[in-house]
């Protein structure tokens, strides 16, 4: 039975705003799952109805396997974890980790031993005695993961708590929180709007945009399988690459579909071109990875007349030390998607030509040589393209 289940669960507000619309979602005894989407998407808000300080406009919210619904937040049996840690400064660590024990009336006894234990998972066994203004940042959010921990819930909810922390400092406590979380093995539902956080941390994801869920799976499954152009474009930095374009049957695979980029064609292999074959002769939404780009190899084709590679003007170089990343521009129509970037729409709009504005992005190892202003050839492998429906924004899947 799942730790957590959400049911049709929607949020209206009395402005009119629907801030969450029917989410189904459900969390595993000891899974860690993680909501991410833009700003305003409601994934706070869908974290607060579980917790019971938001008000459910319908739907329903179980903990394991009970209906909760009207049952009041201190009779849940859940733990949260606030984004401004919500220390109380007049108390000593060991205070505030105990706080909420001491409000139970829990024994002390018992409360020093949960108190010292959460202090041990935590690396927190000589700051009992400090006050939270003595603490870092990280050691802060620490003590408020500890409060948490010490009163032993079944479900451990978390707002964004690493936002405020400097980018070192986060990536450090990423991997503490999935430390302690493996430590007691709860079932956690954990919010952030960051990306690599969610991809990095969580078992399984949720992506929301505008109260909506639009897909709830691996990291993994999300970056190799986006449903959607949405979720292609928010999962993966630098975002996927999306052009409009067309599959012609003129390929040089005897009538499979060939896609045509401008004036630029990229054949398609047999298990490609089945997974789009009725979509022949129709427009489509091509989509590639910055990372899935190689430039200076070899290759057959190359050119407008076929094969895998892809011609571009290089219109700005960033070299980010691991890695570069290559501004570049097609004479191919940019996909105006929402959340996505819309940069030849952007262009058009001022007045520039596609052809001499950045229409696309590739990640390459610093050590490949690429300069301002040359042409140069990129090339892909065919299966790596992902395929959208230009209506419906949906992923072809054959």
């Amino acid at each position: 039975m799942a730790a957590i289940t959400l049911s049709k669960l929607t949020k209206v507000y009395a402005t009119g705003v629907t801030a969450l619309d029917g989410l189904d979602l459900s969390v595993a005894d000891g899974e860690f799952v993680v909501l991410v989407g833009p700003s305003g998407c409601g994934k706070t808000t869908a974290l607060r109805m579980v917790a019971g300080l938001e008000r459910i406009t319908s739907g329903m919210v179980r903990l394991g396997g009970r209906m909760v619904n009207d049952v009041s937040p201190r009779q849940r049996d859940v733990a949260m974890v606030f984004q401004n840690y919500a220390l109380y400064p007049h108390l000593s660590v060991y205070q505030n980790l105990g706080f909420a024990l001491e409000n139970k009336k829990v024994e002390r006894a018992e409360r020093d031993r949960r108190i010292r234990a959460a202090a041990t998972v935590l690396g927190l066994g000589d700051m009992l005695g400090r006050k939270p203004g003595q603490l870092s940042g990280g050691q802060r959010q620490r003590v408020a993961m500890g409060r948490a921990i010490v009163r032993e819930p079944s479900v451990f909810l978390m707002d964004e708590p690493l936002s405020n922390l400097d980018a070192k400092l986060r990536v450090q406590m990423r991997s503490e929180v999935l430390r302690v979380h493996r430590s007691i093995g709860a079932a956690t539902l954990y919010v952030t709007h960051d990306q690599t956080e969610a991809m990095t941390m969580g078992d399984r994801v949720a992506v929301l945009r505008a109260g909506v869920l639009h897909q709830y799976d691996t990291p993994r499954a999300l970056y190799e399988r986006p449903a959607n152009v949405f979720v292609a474009t928010f999962i993966g930095s630098p975002a996927m690459n999306l052009y409009e374009a067309a599959l012609s049957s003129d390929g040089a695979f005897r009538g499979q579909p060939t896609v045509v980029l401008g004036s630029q064609r990229l054949d398609l292999p047999a298990q490609v071109a089945a997974r789009v074959a009725a979509y022949q002769g129709r427009k489509v939404i091509v989509g590639v990875r910055p990372e899935d780009l190689v430039a200076g190899l070899t290759g057959g084709g190359g050119t407008a007349g076929g094969g895998t590679g892809l011609v571009a003007d290089v219109r700005l170089v960033e070299v980010l030390g691991s890695e570069q990343h290559i501004y570049f521009s097609i004479d191919a129509t940019q996909a105006a998607v929402a959340e996505g970037g819309a940069v030849a729409a952007e262009a058009a709009e001022a007045g520039i030509l596609v052809a001499s504005a950045p229409n696309g992005v590739a990640r390459l190892d610093p050590r490949v040589g690429v300069r301002v202003g040359e042409r140069i050839t990129f090339w892909l492998d065919p299966a790596r393209l992902h395929f959208f429906d230009p209506d419906t924004g949906h992923a072809i899947t054959g």
